[in-house]
């Protein structure tokens, strides 16, 4: 399966998107909201049936516990978005002021994404809100760093109109950079289109110099409902909106298989061996794994251990 990091340039549309894409996966599927700046699916979809005690900001709290109290606290605080629980949701934070604490537990969530989607056959979207740059470079606590890093793909989620387009024009080369010295490689990055404007993908992709992996239809009372401003549509899993998020995600999964079948295969330099003639520019040195290995990290026990919790019949804080 795979994990999916959605961001943008300015609000774009990156929850109603994740929550499509979640709510239309075919597999069990996790949305994890961990927008920096504040999450809004608690407010909009759930209508502030959630209250601050369920959410992200406790698994920071838990991770200066210990590996077993994250794994415990992350089964615990996820919410159900169907009856069946297959689709779940980790609500984000109430208070930008929140996003310093959680620096450094954003390495270990991401080794949890990782479990669920590995090992657990997850569906894994990580809505990480909008992106904001310090000299350059991701920054340190309002974007969530190393959830990118460990992503199968990253999304700049984009409209089809110029103003869209000029403000995320000026992301994708640090996006780039940060995926080539820390991530998975460049070609993790690419754009999920909204159809929502005159310019077609072909355009958009020449605009950002990206591909263009999946697109979404501009259909505004689904994405209301989505957003929690509208009724739920009568037929909400026949929509417009997630029957393309369905067909999105087979594109997505498709592209992490050949990305992933890619890298297993690629040339490996092996240490001590003779230089090649025209040997690559050295990696930087504040690349903190090389990008082959950003996502081969062990998990610990304790973190593989949230799958048992998962179903061990945790509560609906709406209950």
């Amino acid at each position: 399966m795979t994990v999916t990091a959605l961001v943008s340039a300015k609000s774009c549309g990156v929850t109603t998107s994740a929550l499509a894409m979640t709510l239309s996966s075919s597999r069990p599927s996790l949305l994890a909201e961990c927008d920096p700046a504040g999450g809004t699916i608690r407010a909009g979809l759930f209508q502030a049936q959630i209250t601050a005690g369920t959410g992200l900001y406790h698994l920071a709290v838990a991770e200066r516990a210990g590996e077993d109290a994250l794994a415990r606290a992350f089964a615990e605080h996820l919410v159900r978005l169907d009856e069946s629980g297959h689709r779940q949701v980790l609500p984000g934070l109430t208070d930008p002021a929140q996003a310093p604490a959680l620096a450094r537990s954003w390495p270990a969530l991401a080794q949890v994404m990782r479990v669920l989607s590995e090992e657990g056959g997850y569906d894994v979207v990580i809505d990480a809100g909008r992106l904001a740059l310090e000299s350059g470079r991701l920054h340190s606590t309002l974007t969530p760093a190393p959830l990118l890093h460990g992503a199968d793909l990253v999304l700049l989620v984009v409209r089809a109109t110029d103003q869209s387009l000029a403000l995320a024009r000026h992301m994708t080369e640090p996006l780039r950079n940060e995926l080539t010295d820390r991530g998975t490689g460049p070609d993790a990055l690419g754009v999920l289109l909204i159809e929502d404007g005159p310019r077609r993908a072909h355009e958009v992709s020449e605009a950002l110099r990206l591909p263009v992996m999946a697109a979404l239809p501009f259909e505004p009372d689904t994405a209301a409902y989505l957003a929690g401003t509208g009724r739920a549509p009568r037929k909400l899993n026949k929509s417009a909106l997630l029957g393309s998020a369905r067909t999105a995600l087979g594109h997505l999964q498709a592209a992490a298989a050949r990305r992933a079948l890619h890298q297993k295969y690629s040339p490996v330099q092996v240490p001590g061996a003779l230089p090649a003639p025209a040997p690559a520019a050295p990696a930087p040195a504040s690349a903190a794994v090389p990008a082959a290995d950003a996502r081969a990290l062990p998990a610990a026990p304790q973190v593989a251990g949230v799958l048992q919790r998962l179903g061990q019949g945790r509560k609906d804080p709406r209950v």
